[in-house]
C-alpha cells in the first residue's frame, strides 16, 4: 500500500510558516497602539522600523538561499527558525527610551532569520512532491502565512490592553512553539531517498515527472545568469503590496475609521482568512489545469493573469464609506496576492533543479524586499495619519503592479520551460 509520508512533512512546513507569520504580524497588529500609546512613533519612525526588517530580510536572502542549497533544508531550516525566534522574543526587551533603535535592531534580527522561510519551504516541497502536486502543496503552505496573520490579531488583544499595557507578551508567546518545532523537525526530516518511512511506491511517485537533477551545489552566479531567475524576481515585485497590507492595513483602518486594537481584530481576521482561500485555490486551480492537459506555461500564466485582474478593485479602497467595504476590498486583494504567490513559487520548482531552488528564491526574494523597502520609505513620506486620503496613491500602485509584473514575465520568458542543467553547470 502506498504511504503518504510527504503529507507529514507538509504539515511541518505549514506549522513553521504559521509560527513565522505570527511573529512578523504581531507588529502590524500592535503598530497603532505602540505608535500612539507606548513609544510615540511618527509615521516616518514606523516606516524606518519596517524598512529595517526588509533590509535584513533582503540581505539574508542573498546568502540564505545558497546556504540552504549547500547544507540542505534540514539544517538550514533549523538554523533559520532558531535565529528568528531569538530576535522575535528580543522585542520584549525594548524600553521606551530606546524604542526606535531597539525595534530597528530587533526587526533586523527577525528579518534575517525569517529570510530562510521560503527558500526552505520551496526546496522541501520540490524534494517531496511531484510536479502536478506542487501547486496545491505550495498553496497549502502559503495558506499558513494567512493562518499566522489571522491568529495574531486574535491572540494579541487577549494579552495587550488598548493603552498598550503588557505589549511585551505579544512578542514572547511564539518562542516556545518555535523551540518545539525545531526539535520535531530535526527528528523527522530527511530527504525522501534517505527516509526510512518512505516506501518505494511513494518514492517513485515523488520522482515522477521531475526535471533532470544536478547533484553538485550550484553557485549564486550560475543561477543569476538565467533569465528565468530574473523572471521570478520580477514576479516578486508585488511583494511590496503584500507587505503593505500586512504592516499598514491596521493603521489604515485606524486612521480612516477610528478602529482601536479591540476592534481591529475581526477585520484583520477576515482579510487574512480570505487570503487563505486565495492561497489554496490558486494552487488547486493551476494543478487542475495541468491535470486537464494544459501545459505548465498556459496553466501557471492563466492563473497569474486572473490574480492580476482580481487585485484591481483595491485601488478603490480609500473611497469606501464603511469599514467592512474596505475590508472586503482588502480581503479580495490579499486573496489574489496569495494565489499569485503560490504559483510563482511553484514556477521555480517547475523550471529549476532542486539544487538551485533555494538560490533562485533567494535572489527573487531579495528583489521583492528591495521593492518593499522603497515602498515603505515612500509611505513614510506620503501617508499622514490625520488624512486617510493620503493612502490613495499607495493603494493605486498596489493594484496595478501585478499587471506590470505579468507583462514583464511575458517579455522575459514567453514560454515557461525547464532550464537546461548544462547552462547552470557552465
Amino acid at each position: 500500500m502506498r504511504q503518504n509520508y510527504r503529507y507529514r512533512i507538509l504539515a511541518l512546513l505549514f506549522a513553521a510558516t504559521t509560527i513565522n507569520y505570527i511573529d512578523r504580524s504581531v507588529l502590524g497588529v500592535l503598530a497603532p497602539t505602540l505608535r500612539d500609546h507606548v513609544f510615540g512613533w511618527s509615521v516616518q519612525d514606523y516606516s524606518y522600523i519596517t524598512i529595517a526588517f526588509q533590509l535584513a530580510y533582503a540581505l539574508g536572502l542573498l546568502t540564505v538561499g545558497s546556504f540552504v542549497d549547500r547544507v540542505g533544508v534540514r539544517l538550514g531550516f533549523a538554523i533559520a527558525i532558531t535565529i528568528w525566534s531569538i530576535f522575535g522574543a528580543a522585542h520584549a526587551l525594548v524600553r521606551p527610551a530606546f524604542g526606535l533603535i531597539g525595534f530597528i535592531v530587533a526587526r533586523m534580527g527577525l528579518g534575517f532569520g525569517e529570510s530562510g522561510i521560503f527558500p526552505c519551504t520551496t526546496k522541501a516541497i520540490a524534494e517531496w512532491f511531484p510536479q502536478r502536486q506542487r501547486g496545491l502543496a505550495t498553496g497549502f503552505v502559503n495558506a499558513s502565512t494567512n493562518v499566522g496573520a489571522v491568529l495574531a490579531p486574535l491572540l494579541v488583544p487577549l494579552f495587550v490592553s488598548p493603552d498598550g499595557r503588557h505589549w511585551q507578551i505579544a512578542f514572547l508567546f511564539t518562542s516556545a512553539f518555535s523551540a518545539i518545532w525545531v526539535v520535531v523537525w530535526w527528528r523527522t526530516y530527511r530527504s525522501p531517498a534517505q527516509h526510512p518511512k518512505v516506501t518505494p511506491e511513494e518514492l517513485e511517485l515523488i520522482r515522477h515527472d521531475q526535471i533532470v537533477q544536478t547533484e553538485r551545489p550550484l553557485s549564486w552566479a550560475s543561477v543569476a545568469r538565467c533569465r528565468e531567475t530574473w523572471a521570478f524576481a520580477v514576479l516578486k515585485l508585488p511583494d511590496a503590496a503584500w507587505w503593505f497590507y500586512l504592516f499598514w492595513a491596521g493603521t489604515f483602518l485606524t486612521d480612516k475609521f477610528g478602529l482601536d486594537i479591540s476592534h481591529l481584530g475581526l477585520p484583520l481576521v477576515v482579510i487574512f482568512a480570505t487570503a487563505d482561500l486565495g492561497s489554496i485555490l490558486g494552487g488547486w486551480i493551476s494543478g487542475r489545469l495541468l491535470t486537464a492537459g494544459w501545459s505548465v506555461n498556459r496553466a501557471r500564466k492563466t492563473t497569474l493573469f486572473a490574480c492580476a485582474i482580481l487585485v484591481l478593485p483595491v485601488t478603490l479602497v480609500t473611497r469606501a464609506q464603511e469599514s467592512w467595504t474596505a475590508v472586503a476590498l482588502l480581503g479580495l486583494a490579499a486573496a489574489a496576492h496569495q494565489a499569485w504567490s503560490t504559483n510563482i513559487y511553484t514556477i521555480v520548482s517547475d523550471l529549476f533543479p532542486r539544487k538551485a531552488v533555494g538560490s533562485v528564491v533567494g535572489i527573487g526574494g531579495m528583489i521583492g524586499s528591495g521593492a518593499t523597502m522603497l515602498a515603505f520609505f515612500t509611505l513614510g513620506h506620503v501617508i499622514r495619519k490625520e488624512n486617510s486620503d493620503s493612502y490613495f496613491g499607495p493603494f493605486l500602485v498596489a493594484g496595478l503592479v501585478y499587471l506590470a509584473a505579468f507583462a514583464a514575465l511575458q517579455f522575459i520568458v514567453p514560454k515557461l520551460t525547464p532550464v537546461d542543467t548544462a547552462r547552470l553547470d557552465q
